[in-house]
């Protein structure tokens, strides 16, 4: 027996170190491989090098844009870094990936903070060639950006359409980790829908699949060598990667890039909705079936296209335009991705009942609502006047926003600012100066007050 088994080990070493060479089953049939995929596919990803004359970092290892994103700066152990403003102004290098979309355009996508500040953005080939890359644009709510070369022979990936991508498909991740060079990894959908990542618009897919620094603005892509999404973000709570990877649906992506191709900027609409996530207590409240997932609508406000197509507080949307919606953050990136004018159908439950409306999608500068933040330390917020000017409505909150790190969130109320009453988004501009360090906020919350120090 031991015997056998030492000839069993022998026998799979062997197998293992014949791995690079054609391998056949019982049949002589050849094994799957990706390698004609991959062929074809290839020379769409790209690696992007960024310049721009900033503070020298504390650790050059740290010069990756997604390193930098995702991760923090941590200094060396037992090494006192220089403050920000000490450190020499030295002209640096960044290391990204993106992809080829468009060849006979040269449109590359690849992620916003890949290029974020960069002085000079450079394209470089499979096959050696570089070019200076023109920035067409960039939407750094979703971490889009988009490039345009200026270069012939080029190869295009082919586009999926990620809506239909389904846990446990196959998928492949290209690019660029820790400046290696083009690297392939392969696993599969682990999740779909995933939020609270830190992003503004977030409907991410969840990948297996090895994503390291570098990688950002990669393609992940199924089997079929058809771009399902943008490689944006780990995590990784020991620095490297864990098998928690996720990506930009490309559907996204793509309703991004052609509003830039075609204005150079992303303008997001809006329908006029105060909302919040379905709570196992309102599902009770609302007799949905168990399970049952939606976003409740808390406020419509006047004015606006959700009052117009009859939109009503105790609504349950359940989905827009025949696709599911689960939470807040999908909803938010359902609409998100739509062009203001346009059209989009709303499932509700009422009273028990399902109803489908059209509700066109509104300019978010028109109703009451506010067109910028006047303090910084509101960025990140959406606020809308509250009905019967009961106070100013937290609408839409950024997960990274100073509010979020505050523990406000989406339906919150603002009672008061600096102990100055508010009831319309006017009122709280009028009652905060852009000057503003710290921020002193009453907030309504399921009928019961609390103050909050934002600083």
């Amino acid at each position: 027996m031991q015997k056998a088994l030492v000839g069993l080990m022998l026998l799979l070493m062997s197998s293992l170190s014949m791995a690079a060479l054609p391998a056949f089953d019982s049949q002589g049939k050849t094994l799957p491989t990706l390698a004609p995929m991959l062929k074809d596919i290839n020379p769409a990803v790209v690696n992007i090098a960024t310049f721009s004359t900033r503070r020298q970092a504390q650790n050059p290892l740290m010069n990756d844009p997604f390193f930098r994103h995702f991760f923090g700066q941590p200094g060396q152990p037992g090494q006192q870094q220089p403050r920000q403003d000490e450190r020499p102004k030295k002209r640096q290098q960044s290391a990204g990936s993106g992809v080829i979309v468009d060849a006979a355009k040269g449109i590359v996508m690849t992620n916003h903070h890949v290029i974020k500040d960069a002085d000079e953005i450079q394209v470089s080939l499979v096959d050696g060639r570089n070019f200076k890359a023109e920035l067409k644009g960039s939407d750094p709510d979703l971490d889009i950006a988009i490039l345009e070369i200026k270069a012939e022979n080029l190869v295009s990936v082919k586009i999926a359409d990620s809506d239909k991508a389904l846990v446990g498909d196959f998928v492949v991740a290209i690019g660029n980790p820790f400046g290696l060079g083009q690297t392939v990894t392969t696993g599969i959908v682990s999740a779909l829908g995933r939020s609270g990542i830190g992003a503004g618009y977030e409907d991410f897919i969840q990948t297996d699949a090895s994503i390291n620094p570098g990688n950002s603005g990669g393609a992940l892509v199924n089997l079929r060598g058809e771009l399902l999404g943008i490689n944006t973000a780990i995590i990784s709570p020991a620095g490297g990667n864990v098998g928690i990877g996720f990506a930009i649906p490309v559907n996204m992506a793509k309703a991004s890039m052609e509003q830039i191709l075609e204005t150079g900027e992303v303008k997001r609409g809006q329908i006029g909705v105060g909302i919040q996530d379905i709570t196992p207590d309102l599902q009770e409240a609302f007799a949905l079936e168990n399970g049952q997932q939606g976003v409740l609508i808390t406020a419509v406000f006047e004015d606006t296209p959700a009052e117009k197509a009859g939109l009503k507080p105790g609504d349950i949307i359940v989905a827009v335009d025949g696709n599911e919606t689960a939470s807040t953050s999908q909803l938010r990136s359902q609409i998100g991705v739509k062009k203001i004018d346009d059209t989009v159908k709303v499932t509700v439950i009422r009273e028990g009942k399902e109803k489908t409306m059209r509700v066109k999608v509104g300019d978010p500068i028109n109703g009451n609502r506010n067109a910028g933040a006047t303090n910084e330390l509101l960025q990140g917020a959406q606020l809308e006047d509250g009905p019967n000017g009961e106070g100013v409505v937290i609408a839409q909150l950024m997960p990274r926003s100073e509010l979020a790190f505050a523990g406000l969130r989406a339906g919150d109320i603002i009672h008061s600012v600096n102990r100055v009453e508010v009831s319309t988004v006017a009122e709280l501009n009028k009652a905060v100066s852009k000057d503003d360090k710290q921020l002193l906020l009453r907030i309504i919350r399921n009928g019961r007050s609390f103050f909050v120090v934002i600083k």
